[in-house]
């Protein structure tokens, strides 16, 4: 991981003018009971019967204090091994810097290096102006409360969902690829599953993912969250055009 590991230039957060606020406008402060500094989730991924890799979610565990805010720096490292690392090598990084108190994402960061294909995003999010930058002079208008790819799970686990039903959608927007998308969940109902840890009483989803390019059906994918304050992702399962995919 030390050779794709990226450290981001922290002086466009740090002595940058992205934090400013020179219209006194407030942003929401939305409560956290999900996470918190120093939480490490640690996932176990296999391609049909194959140990194919792992993913690594790290809240760090000491906050940064910008103009006055406070952000969570959260960073997601995705990687293949044994035998699948030979031939078709990943080594991804994702990171956000993520408002303390309203669960809103400053600055993403994005590094894919998957078989030799790599490709790099930086996308510096304002969110009284209501605008992403992705650099080269390129802004793109976003709707309030907008999300990166990383900062959307944490913002998600958030969710009231003590009086979800079946069926119930719930919707997160996200800026991804340079187009806003509402990533959207739909509750399928409870459910305990067996894992390393011992049984454990999880809440069961089905993301709305785009069919076509990776699956058949837009609901290929299948989540499992611990049925706690923490909704911890505890298993996810997808069926692709080509076999299936298991994370633990």
């Amino acid at each position: 991981l030390t050779s794709a590991s990226f450290v981001p230039d922290r002086s466009q957060i740090i002595g940058g003018n992205i934090l400013e606020n020179n219209n006194g406008d407030q942003l929401p402060v939305k409560q956290n009971i999900a996470f918190k500094a120093g939480e490490i989730l640690t996932y176990r991924m296999h391609y049909g019967l194959i140990n194919a890799g792992e993913a690594v979610l790290e809240v760090k565990p000491d906050l940064l204090e910008v103009n006055g805010r406070k952000l969570y720096h959260i960073v997601g490292n995705g990687y293949t091994t044994g035998t699948t690392d030979w031939f078709f090598k990943v080594r991804d990084r994702y990171e956000t810097y993520m408002d303390k108190d309203a669960l809103l994402p400053w600055y993403f960061v994005r590094r894919v290096d998957e078989g030799g294909y790599k490709f790099s995003q930086d996308y510096v999010f304002n969110h009284y102006t209501k605008k992403v930058d992705i650099g080269n002079n390129e802004k793109y208008d976003v709707p309030s409360g907008v999300q990166d790819m990383v900062s959307a799970f944490y913002s998600a686990r958030n969710l009231d969902l003590s009086n979800a039903k079946e069926g119930d959608i719930f919707s997160v927007p996200c800026f991804v690829d340079k187009e806003v998308w509402p990533l959207k969940i739909r509750y399928v109902g409870k459910e305990v599953i067996d894992s390393d840890l011992g049984e454990v009483r999880c809440l069961k989803f089905q993301p709305i993912v785009q069919k076509g390019r990776v699956f058949k059906k837009d609901e290929d994918m299948t989540v499992w969250i611990s049925d706690d304050k923490n909704h911890i992702p505890m298993r996810v399962q997808a069926n692709v055009l080509v076999g299936s995919i298991k994370m633990d």
